[in-house]
C-alpha cells in the first residue's frame, strides 16, 4: 500500500506539472517544428489533439514500475523502452499524414522517473529497497507489500516471535546421486526445490532456505500470524499432492522417485537478519527450529511423510487428521511430548482410511501398554489390502523385537536425532 501510494502521488504531480507546462504555450510552440521535421503539413484534420489520455497512462505506469523495480538498470530500460514507443507511435502516425504529438508523455515519463528515484532517497523508500533487497522472492509479493505497511524497521535487529517452521528434505537423495548422472540429479532435485518453495511462498512462507539438501520454510515470520501452524500444516498436506504429481513426471523422464519427507514445529523463536559482512538474510534461531529438523529426519526411521512436533499440533488438531506415533523424553529435564503423522485435512479420509486410523490408534495404546497380542490384532486390522504402509511395518518390527527382550519401549527406541539436551 505504501508503494502504490506513493505511485499514485508521483503520477499526479507529474500530471500537474506536465499540464502547467502545455498552459504555459512552451509544448505548443514545440509543435510547429515536430511538424516540419515529420513533414506534415498543418492540415488542422490532420492533428491530434493533446493527448491527455496517453499522458496519464505513462504518468502512472512509469511511476509504479519506477517504485516497484529495485533495480536501477532495469527503471532505465523501462523509462527508454517508453520513449521509444512514444516515437516510434508519433513516426508511423506521421506515415499516414497525422500528427501526434509526444511531448506532453514524453514530460511525464521524464518527471516520473525523477520523482521515483528522489522518493527512493527518503526514509520509506530506502526501507522498501531494504525490504526488497533483504526478502527478494522468499516472500510472496502480496507479504512484501504486507511488511512494507509494518511500523518494523527494516533493520531487523532481532527479537522472539511465535512461529511454525517446516523443513523438507529428499531422503533418498544418497541413491538418487548413485544413480543419475550429475546433470540429471541436479535437473530432478532443482524441480523439487522449485515446486516446494514456489508453492509454499505462495501460500504465506517465507522461504528460509532452499539448497541441495533441505528446503526450510517460516510461517507467522517476518510477517506475524496468529494461525500459522495451521496454515502451515495445510500448506504441508497440499504440497504432498503437488509432490506427488512431480513423482509422476520424474518416473516418467527418469524412472526415480523423490521421497520427500516434513517436519513441522511452532514455538518462540528469535527473527532477525543474521550474517556477516558479505553475506546475510533474515532468518529464525530456536528450539522449534531445530525440532522440526529433528522431525524431518525421524520421518523416515518412522515410515512417516509429514510428522508434526506437540505445539504446532496442539492449536491445528481441529483441522488435521493424524494418529500417533511416538511419546519422546526430550531435553534436560527429559519432558515428554507427543508426535503425530498429519494424514489429510480434517474429514478428508475415506471411511476406509478412517477405520484404519482408529485401530492403529488404539494398537499405539496397546503398544504403550506393553500388551503385544492386543497391539498385533489392532495393527493388522488397521491394514488396508494393496496399500503400503510403513508406519504400521515399523511398530510391527518393534513389537517383535520387544517380544523377545526385557526393555523399556520408549527410552531406547527413540531415534539418536532426539537424544538432545
Amino acid at each position: 500500500m505504501r508503494n502504490l501510494k506513493a505511485s499514485v502521488l508521483i503520477g499526479v504531480v507529474s500530471s500537474i506539472g506536465a499540464v502547467l507546462l502545455q498552459a504555459s504555450g512552451f509544448t505548443v510552440a514545440l509543435d510547429p517544428i515536430l511538424l516540419s521535421l515529420l513533414g506534415i503539413t498543418p492540415d488542422e484534420g490532420a492533428i491530434v489533439g493533446p493527448p491527455y489520455v496517453t499522458m496519464l497512462l505513462f504518468a502512472f505506469g512509469i511511476a509504479w514500475a519506477s517504485v516497484e523495480i529495485s533495480r536501477p538498470s532495469h527503471r532505465i530500460i523501462v523509462a527508454v523502452l517508453s520513449t521509444l514507443l512514444l516515437c516510434t507511435w508519433v513516426l508511423v502516425l506521421a506515415l499516414y499524414g497525422t500528427f501526434f504529438s509526444p511531448l506532453l508523455p514524453l514530460v511525464v515519463v521524464a518527471c516520473s522517473v525523477f520523482l521515483a528515484a528522489a522518493w527512493r532517497k527518503t526514509r520509506g523508500g530506502q526501507q522498501s529497497a531494504r525490504l526488497e533487497q533483504l526478502f527478494g522472492r522468499r516472500l510472496s509479493r502480496s507479504g512484501l507489500n504486507a511488511l512494507a505497511e509494518t511500523p518494523a524497521s527494516a533493520a531487523f535487529p532481532g527479537h522472539m516471535v511465535n512461529a511454525t517452521v517446516i523443513v523438507l528434505s529428499v531422503h533418498n537423495h544418497a541413491e538418487l546421486m548413485e544413480l543419475l548422472p550429475a546433470e540429471s540429479y541436479t535437473e530432478i532435485t532443482n524441480l523439487y526445490l522449485k515446486t516446494s518453495s514456489d508453492y509454499l511462498v505462495e501460500s504465506g512462507g517465507y522461504l528460509d532456505e532452499c539448497n541441495g539438501e533441505s528446503v526450510r520454510v517460516v510461517f507467522g515470520a517476518p510477517i506475524a500470524d496468529s494461525r500459522h501452524a495451521t496454515r502451515a500444516c495445510r500448506a504441508a498436506i497440499d504440497l504432498a499432492a503437488r509432490l506427488d504429481d512431480l513423482n509422476k513426471e520424474c518416473d516418467a523422464r527418469w524412472q526415480r522417485r523423490l521421497d520427500v519427507r516434513m517436519g513441522i514445529e511452532s514455538g518462540d523463536m528469535i527473527a532477525g537478519v543474521f550474517g556477516g559482512g558479505r553475506v546475510g538474510s533474515f532468518s529464525v534461531a530456536g528450539t522449534p527450529v531445530d525440532f522440526s529438523r529433528r522431525l524431518c529426519a525421524a520421518s523416515s526411521h518412522y515410515g512417516a511423510r509429514i510428522l508434526v512436533g506437540p505445539v504446532a499440533h496442539g492449536p491445528a488438531a481441529e483441522s488435521l487428521e493424524v494418529r500417533p506415533i511416538e511419546v519422546l523424553k526430550v531435553g534436560s529435564q527429559r519432558r515428554r511430548v507427543d508426535i503425530h503423522e498429519i494424514l489429510s485435512p480434517k474429514h478428508g479420509l475415506s471411511p476406509e482410511r478412517e477405520k484404519s486410523r482408529d485401530y492403529f490408534w488404539t494398537g499405539v495404546l496397546y503398544f504403550r501398554e506393553k500388551k503385544w497380542d492386543k497391539a498385533v490384532d489392532e495393527f493388522m486390522k488397521a491394514r488396508i489390502p494393496g496399500i503400503p504402509d510403513q508406519v504400521l511395518d515399523y511398530y510391527l518390527r518393534r513389537i517383535e523385537q520387544l517380544r523377545h527382550q526385557d526393555r523399556e519401549p520408549h527410552r531406547e527406541a527413540i531415534p539418536a536425532f532426539f537424544h538432545v539436551a
